[in-house]
């Protein structure tokens, strides 16, 4: 429910979600790409 996902649903159209989606994932790639580094999970605090 509190996902970055869920809230950006909340506010903006569908359509524009996509791209908001695609576009971070796009750079979390290039990121892992450029450094070499493999995909960490999202940490989760208090858990």
């Amino acid at each position: 429910m509190g996902s970055w996902l869920a809230r950006m649903l909340e506010r903006k159209p569908p359509m524009v979600v996509a791209v908001a989606l695609a576009n971070k994932m796009a750079r979390g790639i290039w990121a892992m790409l450029t450094r070499k580094e493999d995909y960490r999970g999202p940490v989760l605090i208090g858990a």
